[in-house]
Formats: C-alpha cells, sequence, structure tokens
C-alpha cells in the first residue's frame, strides 16, 4: 500500500515566491480576522495606543515593551479565533474537548490582556508616581 501525503504547494515553493505566497497567505488571515468584532475593536485600539507607546515610554525598551504588550493581544486574538474557527469547522455539536479548547484559547486571550494592562500601568506609574 501506498502512502500519499496531502499535497501542499507552498511546501513545494522555495526564495521569493515563497515568501510572497507566505506574504499573501498573512494578508487574508488578517482580512480574516477583521471581520472578528474583538480582532477589530483591539486593532482600532492600536492605531490610538502604538503611537501612545512613543509618548508614554521613556526609554526605547519601554516604548518596544507598550507597543508590544498591545500587539501581543492582536496575536493571541487570532490565534484563538483560528482555534475557535477549526472547532466549528468540525460540527457544532457541543462536546467537552471543544468546549476544552475553545475555554484555553480564551484564557490565553484573558492573559494576554492582563499583560497589556500590567505593562501600561507600570509605565503609567513610572512615568507619573
Amino acid at each position: 500500500m501506498q502512502h500519499h501525503e496531502p499535497v501542499d504547494a507552498q511546501k513545494r515553493r522555495s526564495g521569493l515566491s515563497r515568501i510572497a505566497h507566505a506574504f499573501r497567505y498573512s494578508l487574508a488571515g488578517l482580512r480574516a480576522g477583521w471581520g472578528e468584532t474583538a480582532f477589530r475593536q483591539e486593532a482600532l485600539a492600536a492605531l490610538v495606543l502604538i503611537p501612545a507607546a512613543f509618548w508614554l515610554g521613556q526609554t526605547w525598551v519601554e516604548t518596544a515593551l507598550l507597543a508590544a504588550s498591545v500587539v501581543l493581544v492582536m496575536v493571541v486574538e487570532l490565534l484563538n479565533t483560528g482555534i475557535e474557527t477549526a472547532i466549528d469547522r468540525i460540527g457544532p455539536e457541543w462536546h467537552d474537548l471543544s468546549k476544552r479548547a475553545k475555554d484555553m484559547g480564551s484564557a490565553a486571550v484573558l492573559l494576554s490582556l492582563l499583560v497589556w494592562a500590567g505593562i501600561w500601568l507600570a509605565a503609567a506609574w513610572a512615568r507619573w508616581a
């Protein structure tokens, strides 16, 4: 019996072609994320918060941490949405493992928001306390 692996054209690409295709897939992922309310809210908040990081941060390290914490929330939100989408593709019926996966994705978003809040509060405290 012969084993056939699924065909994935991206794995056969190399060089600039691979990079260009990967970039297009990433843009498609951002467009898909934009369709999710939570990601859209976080992206719009980032338009304000990332420039604010340059104002609040007193050193380049602080500025980088402030901005990175905002981007971290968006990254985790995209991963959470990916988990939810994969689970939903499997089927709409309730399953304990599906709930567990979705709950863990949600917990990851919560933790990233706590990291964001902690970094921003610490920077504000350092600047004004």
